[in-house]
């Protein structure tokens, strides 16, 4: 370690650890910010106790699990809908119509980022996939595929962040 161990206040750990769980709940509540948020109470707490604590590797480790929690409901959902038949043009029709209800849901609804993208990649997966097959009940199967996989991914997201908790305070605590 280079220059010497800083030690913060017991209180900053304990304030630490409970925004990390509130966090937490955001992966069953789409509006209050999940994975991410973990993330950067880890990256204040360590930039805080100029990573003395919090190995650099650790973080970086840390760092490659919250990518790989802020992406899952993005590329499980979708994994779930091809799987399940999506064509190419409907997973496409979704990531946009993702893009536009993250926009859409953040901007003009007051709904939040995430739960206008989720609303809106189901209308574009639905759209396109109606619009190619007109049969509902294949859509209905791509839509369920898609939710199998968004719901999947919740479950790894819970994971991850209870890894990425466990090791916050796996390296605070053993300073």
């Amino acid at each position: 370690m280079v220059g010497a161990q800083l030690s913060l206040p017991a209180w900053a750990f304990w304030g630490a650890l409970v925004a990390m769980v509130i966090a937490l709940f955001g992966v069953f509540v789409p509006i209050i910010p999940d994975i991410a948020l973990i993330w950067l109470v880890i990256l204040v707490y360590a930039i805080a106790e100029r990573f003395s604590t919090i190995h650099p590797l650790s973080f970086v480790a840390l760092t490659f699990l919250a990518a790989l929690g802020i992406t899952a409901e993005f590329w499980m959902s979708q994994a779930g809908a091809k799987i399940s038949g999506a064509s190419i043009w409907s997973i496409l029709a979704g990531i946009a119509l993702s893009i536009v209800g993250a926009i859409f849901g953040l901007v003009l609804l007051g709904i939040g980022a995430v739960p206008g993208a989720l609303l809106g990649a189901l209308l574009g997966l639905v759209l396109a996939e109606w619009y190619q097959r007109r049969q509902w009940r294949e859509t209905i199967k791509v839509v369920g595929g898609w939710l199998a996989g968004y719901l999947l991914s919740v479950g790894v997201q819970l994971y991850i962040g209870i890894l990425m908790i466990i090791i916050f305070v796996w390296q605070a605590i053993r300073g």
